[in-house]
């Protein structure tokens, strides 16, 4: 097996969630309420680590949702979400991954919030890997890191050895 190598140990990756929560919070002081969708298990875990922070350095009440979708074929499955459409209407909305690949994840995500108002949607991931094929982009990001194709970025945010690897 190839070697891991650690990008983000724990405390780089709790000062990237804190940077993040509080960029989020600049960009939306004079909102009430957000809501936080994060994609999949790892969005979900990382959409709640920023709820954490924001609530706890702004007034910001902050609702979590979770949209749930076959994230190697998208467009087999739809997605689901399990919000209802008046807990994100004329809200602020913003989709929360761990990484950013090719864009087709949130691309898709992004999808379940076309046909409602929004006041604005907006994505955040923890770590941008710049090989973008679909026109989406991370308004929020921890960190961008350039890889090759063939390498792989594993996020953990669960075990003891929480962090960000490339492999």
């Amino acid at each position: 097996m190839k070697e891991k190598i650690k990008i983000l140990d724990f405390n780089q990756l709790n000062q990237k969630v804190n940077r993040l929560s509080w960029q989020i919070y600049e960009n939306n002081i004079n909102e009430k309420n957000i809501v936080i969708v994060g994609i999949s298990d790892r969005g979900s875990i990382l959409a709640k680590k920023l709820m954490k922070v924001i609530e706890k350095i702004s007034n910001i009440n902050v609702t979590i949702g979770r949209i749930d979708l076959n994230k190697k074929n998208p467009y087999d499955e739809t997605a689901n979400i399990n919000l209802s459409e008046s807990d994100y209407k004329n809200k602020v909305v913003i989709l929360c991954d761990d990484v950013l690949n090719s864009g087709k994840t949130l691309i898709y995500s992004s999808k379940i919030f076309l046909s409602t108002p929004l006041k604005k949607l907006s994505t955040v991931v923890l770590v941008n890997r710049n090989h973008n094929l679909y026109p989406i982009k991370s308004d929020y990001v921890g960190l961008s890191l350039s890889t090759t194709l063939k390498e792989y970025i594993n996020v953990d945010l669960t075990t003891a050895n929480k962090g960000v690897y490339l492999s």
